[in-house]
């Protein structure tokens, strides 16, 4: 799964990147993202306009009765995305892509490493980046809710999920999910809401090349949501003593 991220980049960068109108709404620099929070994506109407949004990150979907269901579906896989009932509508015409700067996974602990509080192996939270710096376009889909319960002037509830795919070479010796990362080349097709082809639609949801993510060790102060700032995304040495102890 892909639980955790990073958007340090600002929104004038982001919708210059991928082409699109500025988001109305300015979201502070988060390198912890984590579900729940707001995140921006990349949309495009049927006039071919892109714009940078904002959207709540889980998936509600539009015949659900409360918003509660978002926490559990801020991924969809992509391997039964045709199947599930609140991810093969949006698939049509509700696809965006999410921009991040690199995402955070956790790597199983081992027997002789470090150990929590419970005496278990702890896992290694790893920060994983393009090679060559720039962002990742994940695949997304969105969704509009709003309660009908507080009437036809309630507010509208834009919300998204990030879809996933089996990992690649670099991955799978952390995790054996990642999230869909669109090349360039494919943004087009992904984005436009006339594209209703779902062979095509779905022949993008495949695994990143091996060359083009890397990786390294973090502090596991990524573990608590409310870090955020930019000390998460530093290298570490596991094997070293963590600040305040003695390496003995």
């Amino acid at each position: 799964m892909c639980g955790r991220f990073v958007t340090s980049s600002n929104p004038e960068e982001i919708a210059a990147y991928f082409g699109a109108e500025k988001p109305e709404v300015e979201l502070s620099q988060n390198y912890n993202v984590a579900p729940t929070n707001d995140i921006y994506a990349v949309v495009e109407s049927p006039d071919g306009t892109r714009r940078l949004q904002v959207f709540h990150w889980g998936l509600v979907p539009s015949w659900a009765k409360d918003t509660k269901i978002g926490s559990k579906m801020i991924n969809a896989r992509s391997e039964t995305i045709l199947e599930k009932p609140a991810f093969k509508p949006l698939i049509k015409a509700k696809r965006c892509i999410v921009p991040m700067d690199g995402f955070f996974e956790w790597k199983a602990g081992e027997e002789g490493g470090p150990v929590t509080a419970k005496g278990k192996p702890a896992k290694q939270p790893y920060f994983i980046h393009r090679l060559d710096g720039e962002p990742l376009a994940v695949a997304g889909l969105w969704a509009a809710w709003r309660d009908k319960e507080a009437g036809p002037d309630a507010p509208w509830l834009h919300s998204c999920t990030v879809i996933t795919t089996e990992a690649n070479g670099t991955m799978s010796p952390i995790h054996d999910r990642m999230p869909v990362i669109l090349p360039a080349s494919q943004w087009d097709k992904w984005l436009d809401p006339e594209n209703n082809d779902l062979v095509e639609l779905n022949g993008l949801l495949v695994p990143a090349p091996d060359t083009i993510l890397t990786m390294h060790p973090v502090s596991t102060d990524v573990n608590k949501v409310a870090n955020k700032g930019p000390e998460l995304i530093e290298e570490i040495d596991p094997a070293a003593p963590p600040a305040g102890t003695l390496g003995i």
